[in-house]
């Protein structure tokens, strides 16, 4: 039988049934087949109450007839009826045994991709050049690296795109100030983010240095070669910091998924063009606005997108419309995703409203993936102790620091390895953190809580999957489809848990939604726990039994690995 998860199998045969005694047609989706929480039974259907009403028929009558009519061939015990119309199921032993086993030679677990593959344009990270990266640029690319890896294995083609900031009135300023003091060596991220600071001063203080500022962004903006060698010199400055903090991080993006603003200046007046041939475009104040139906301010005034500037130049609202309408009428994107916080909804909504009107969203889902701060111990959006924004590359080397003081514990590591292993567990603890959390949310960076060995952290589930691995070393060689066999219910639950890998990954794929692979990674290696704590494995009664164990903790392990590098987080052998 082809892989399918369970729900998706106990869907299937509920919705069969269904047509078969009520001759009622229902997509196997929206048979509301969940995991139950109730001890001694596996899944539960609810869908009786909701049928029941809408055929004006008691939901209990209704859920004996689908009881009546449902084919499981063997899959699960014939259900019981409960409470008003629960439909409450538990999988048989020997097929969940079948199940099991088949997932030993199986490089995906169980998980097929999907059946009907989209083209994602996904925008995320999206710093801004001749600035260094600081906490703010964190989530955007932690959460955006891992939906990009989810959507991939799902089997969805992803086209990243990091919008840099690298365009507009500030490069006037920071290619004037370059002009006039370019600094002994010019090299390195922290003397530029300097000399953007003596910048800005000096652009403020000094009227006729803001007023030759702006007629060099009219250079830069035309074209003039001298402009544009300092500005590139600025942009491939940053790029390589850029570069490295993403290296550090375990972030995918690469210097062939940078399309910074500069990339969409030719298109911005087209993109002006068509709206105004569209008649979506009102003049206003000199400027070029369009007012998207049903936004308005709090005195009920409307709200307009500026698309150009009365002086005719062209702001990011501008660029966000070329760059929606270039992914998808130029790249083909089914979809366009913008990894941005949540500050940024209305924006964002404004900007889908516009450009369906333009007819630029025609057959596209276009959404907006919000997410909320990370905030110091005081409640605040966190900073140093200066006041200032916390550089990010700064907070991932004292991450690995602090990871080093707990790798250190483990004096049988050598010193190469204990180096390497405390990059992986300080960086993962910081992403772990960032993802394990609704995205929505605020969140509260303490290093005590994100290395703590106990809990929902990063750090438990690489312990772990280290101590898995330490008991697979010692067992040594097995079959990869070895006979899982499931005796006890301890061994039964970790089977179980198991098989909804692929139903934890699809609820963190469809909703944009990483901390629910999260819940699932920590629910396994806590279940895991305790089959280990009542099931001896190395120790097991007979030679059968303990090739059976062995295999379910291979499945654990690979599971663990898999899960953790879908979110972008290591797992190391050891710890």
């Amino acid at each position: 039988m082809q892989a399918t998860e369970v729900s998706e199998e106990l869907a299937r045969r509920v919705v069969d049934a269904i047509g078969r005694a009520l001759d009622v047609e229902i997509a196997p989706e929206d048979a509301l087949i969940a995991v139950s929480t109730r001890e001694g039974v596996d899944y539960q259907c609810n869908l009786a109450m909701s049928l029941g009403k809408r055929l004006g028929r008691p939901p209990r009558e209704v859920a004996g007839l689908i009881v009546a009519h449902l084919e499981l061939d063997g899959v699960a015990e014939p259900p019981e009826v409960a409470g008003p119309g629960f439909l409450n199921f538990v999988l048989r032993k020997e097929w969940l045994e079948q199940r099991v086993t088949a997932l030993g030679g199986d490089d995906r677990l169980g998980v097929a991709p999907t059946a009907a593959p989209r083209r994602i344009a996904l925008d995320y990270s999206s710093p801004n050049v001749a600035k260094e990266m600081h906490v703010g640029h964190l989530r955007s690319s932690v959460i955006g690296d891992a939906i990009a890896r989810l959507l991939r294995f799902a089997g969805h083609e992803v086209l990243p795109h990091n919008h840099l900031g690298d365009w507009g009135t500030p490069f006037g300023m920071l290619i004037e100030h370059l002009l006039d003091e370019p600094p002994a060596g010019r090299s390195g991220i922290g003397d530029l983010n300097a000399f953007y600071q003596a910048a800005r001063r000096k652009f403020d203080s000094d009227e006729a240095f803001a007023t030759r500022s702006r007629e060099r962004v009219v250079k830069l903006q035309s074209g003039d070669a001298e402009t544009l060698a300092v500005w590139q010199e600025l942009v491939d400055e940053s790029t390589r910091h850029f570069n490295e903090v993403y290296r550090l991080l375990g972030i995918t993006l690469t210097d062939a998924d940078v399309y910074g603003e500069s990339f969409y200046n030719p298109y911005l007046g087209k993109v002006v063009d068509e709206l105004e041939a569209d008649g979506l475009t009102e003049l206003s104040d000199g400027a070029v606005c369009v007012f998207p139906q049903g936004f308005h301010n709090r005195e009920g005034d409307r709200l307009p997108l500026i698309v150009r500037k009365r002086d005719g130049g062209y702001g990011y609202a501008a660029t966000d419309l070329a760059t929606a309408k270039y992914w998808t009428t130029e790249r083909g994107a089914t979809d366009l995703l913008y990894v941005v916080g949540t500050p940024q909804a209305q924006h964002f909504a404004m900007l889908f409203a516009v450009c369906r009107a333009a007819g630029w969203l025609d057959g596209v889902r276009a959404e907006h993936i919000g997410f909320g701060s990370v905030l110091g111990a005081d409640g605040k959006v966190m900073r140093t102790r200066a006041g200032e924004t916390t550089k990010l590359a700064d907070l991932l080397e004292e991450a690995v620091t602090q990871a080093a003081a707990v790798v250190a514990e483990r004096s049988e590591l050598g010193a190469d390895e204990q180096r390497a292993v405390a990059r992986a567990v300080g960086i993962g603890a910081v992403k772990y953190a960032d993802l394990s959390g609704d995205r929505e949310r605020d969140y509260v960076f303490t290093w005590d809580r994100m290395l703590a060995k106990e809990g929902n952290t990063s750090v438990y589930l690489q312990y772990a999957h280290a101590r898995i691995e330490s008991i697979l070393a010692k067992a040594g060689a097995q079959p990869a489809e070895a006979p899982v066999l499931l005796g006890e219910p301890a061994e039964r639950a970790l089977a179980l848990t198991l098989l909804r890998f692929g139903e934890a990954l699809r609820a963190a794929t469809s909703g944009y939604a990483p901390h629910k692979l999260c819940t699932y990674l920590y629910e396994t290696a806590v279940t895991f726990s305790r089959f280990y704590e009542q099931c001896p494995v190395l120790a097991a009664a007979t030679p059968e039994l303990r090739t059976s164990r062995v295999q379910l903790a291979t499945l654990t392990s690979r599971t663990l690995v898999l899960g953790l590098g879908l979110l972008g987080i290591e797992a190391p052998r050891r710890l």
